[in-house]
C-alpha cells in the first residue's frame, strides 16, 4: 500500500509499505477514506524528530471502511463506516472506566514513561503505524473504532479522531462559568474549533488571538471576537479592556510548543537538527527546549481565580514556569490528550442532527495522498490559506 512515512526533519515522503494484517483475534483493518494532517504531525518533523526512525508511517487522524476483521470482533463487520480515535485504548481497563483513555492501562508506554499508544506518534507513544495511508490496522476492534452512519461526507465525521474531542475536552476544561469571558491562544484548527464549540455550548463571549488573516476571518465570520496579535502586551491590554481590567475568566493555550518568544528554546529546536538523536532524546528528557510564549502569555491574561486549559503540544521535561505568580493568581491549570471515547457521546449526536460547528466546509484543502508531501510544506508555512489539510488515499 501507499503510505505517508517519515524520512528525517522536514522530510516526509510517500512509499509503499507492507499492507497490514489481522495479528490478533480483535483486530480490524480498515480502509482509510480520509485522513487528516495535524498541527501535531508537524513537531514529528521538527522537535520531536529524535524520537522518529525513517519509514515510519505518519498520521492520526483517519476514518474508513472496515475490510477485515478478526474472529473475536462482533461490534464491527467489512463494510462499516467508521473513525479511528487518535489514542489507542482498550476500552475496557480502570483508566479507560474513568473516562481517561490517553491514560490506558493496557496501552500505556510504562518503559518511556508515557500514557497511552497513538497512532503515527514516535517510540513514546508505542511507535504504531499511522493512518495517512490505503490502509491501517486498528486493534481492539470491539472498543475503539467509532462507528458512523452512512449517507453523509467523510469530512462530517473524521474530526472525531481527534479535532473534535480535543476541542471539545479544551472547552470543557477551561469550565467558563455562566456569562464569562473565553480567551482561545491560537486559531489553527485545534483553536478554531475550540471557538466554534464555545459557541454551541452557549459560551457568551468568545476571544481569540491569531495573526494569521484567513484565521482570523474563519473565526469573526462564526461570531468570535478577534484580536488580531500574538505580542503578550497587546494580547493582554486588549482582553483586560474587554473585561473591566479583569483578564478572561479562562484561557485556552491552542498553540502549544509552536509559540515564538523564547530564543534560547529556539536554539534548542534547532540544535535539534544537527545533534545526533541518541543525544537530543536525553535532552529533550531532562531540558526545557519549548517556546513558552503562548503560555506566558495564558498566565498574564487569565483573571485571578481564572483557569487555564491547555491543549497545545510542549515537548520539554523542564521548561521554567513562573510558578509564583501562578500561585499568586490562583490559577487553575488543566491539560492532557483528549480522551476521544470520554467525549464521543457528547459530540456524534450534535454530528448527526446538523452541522452547527462547520464541519462540512471546516477543511481548507483536500489533498490526494500522494502529494502529502507539498500539503505537509504548505500547512507549515500556512501558504495558500491553509488552515486543515484532509488527504484522500
Amino acid at each position: 500500500m501507499r503510505a505517508v512515512t517519515w524520512h528525517g526533519r522536514a522530510d516526509v515522503r510517500v512509499d509503499t509499505v507492507p499492507d497490514p494484517t489481522i495479528q490478533e483475534p480483535t483486530d480490524v483493518v480498515v480502509e482509510v477514506t480520509s485522513s487528516g494532517i495535524c498541527g501535531s504531525d508537524l513537531h514529528l518533523i521538527e522537535v520531536m524528530a529524535p524520537f522518529m526512525t525513517v519509514g515510519d508511517v505518519m498520521g492520526h487522524e483517519p476514518m474508513g471502511v472496515v475490510r477485515e476483521v478478526g474472529r473475536e470482533v462482533t461490534a464491527v463487520k467489512p463494510g462499516d463506516r467508521v473513525v479511528v480515535p487518535f489514542n489507542i485504548s482498550c476500552g475496557t481497563c480502570w483508566m479507560c472506566s474513568q473516562g481517561l483513555q490517553s491514560q490506558c492501562e493496557t496501552t500505556q508506554n510504562r518503559e518511556q514513561g508515557y500514557g497511552a499508544s497513538l497512532f503515527g506518534y514516535t517510540k513514546l507513544y508505542g511507535q504504531v503505524p499511522g493512518g495517512q495511508a490505503e490502509y491501517l490496522r486498528v486493534p481492539f476492534g470491539n472498543t475503539l473504532p467509532i462507528k458512523v452512519p452512512d449517507g453523509l461526507p467523510d469530512d462530517r465525521f473524521v474530526y472525531l479522531s481527534d479535532v473534535l474531542p480535543t476541542a471539545w475536552q479544551a472547552v470543557q476544561y477551561a469550565a467558563v462559568p455562566p456569562g464569562g469571558t473565553l480567551l482561545v491562544l491560537g486559531l489553527g484548527p485545534i483553536g478554531d474549533m475550540c471557538t466554534r464549540i464555545a459557541h454551541h455550548l452557549g459560551i457568551e463571549n468568545v476571544w481569540a488571538s491569531d495573526v494569521v488573516p484567513e484565521r482570523l476571518a474563519r473565526a469573526t465570520a462564526r461570531g468570535t471576537h478577534v484580536i488580531r496579535s500574538t505580542d503578550q502586551a497587546q494580547v493582554v491590554s486588549e482582553i483586560r479592556d474587554a473585561t473591566a481590567g479583569r483578564g478572561p475568566d479562562a484561557v485556552i493555550d491552542a498553540v502549544g510548543m509552536e509559540a515564538h518568544g523564547s530564543p534560547v528554546a529556539t536554539i534548542a529546536q534547532k540544535a535539534s537538527a544537527i545533534v545526533p538523536d541518541a543525544i537530543m532524546e536525553k535532552v529533550m528528557q531532562v531540558a526545557g527546549v519549548d517556546r513558552l510564549a503562548a503560555l506566558n502569555t495564558a498566565i498574564e491574561a487569565v483573571r485571578r481565580g481564572g483557569t487555564i486549559s491547555l491543549s497545545g503540544v510542549y515537548g520539554g521535561a523542564s521548561d521554567p514556569m513562573p510558578l509564583n505568580k501562578m500561585f499568586d493568581k490562583q490559577i487553575q491549570l488543566r491539560m492532557g490528550q483528549a480522551n476521544v471515547w470520554r467525549w464521543v457521546p457528547d459530540i456524534l449526536p450534535v454530528l448527526t442532527e446538523g452541522d452547527p460547528l462547520g464541519v462540512d466546509d471546516f477543511a481548507t484543502h483536500h489533498v490526494p495522498l500522494e502529494q502529502a508531501p507539498q500539503a505537509y510544506a504548505d500547512f507549515r508555512e500556512k501558504k495558500d490559506g491553509a488552515v486543515k489539510v484532509l488527504l484522500t488515499p
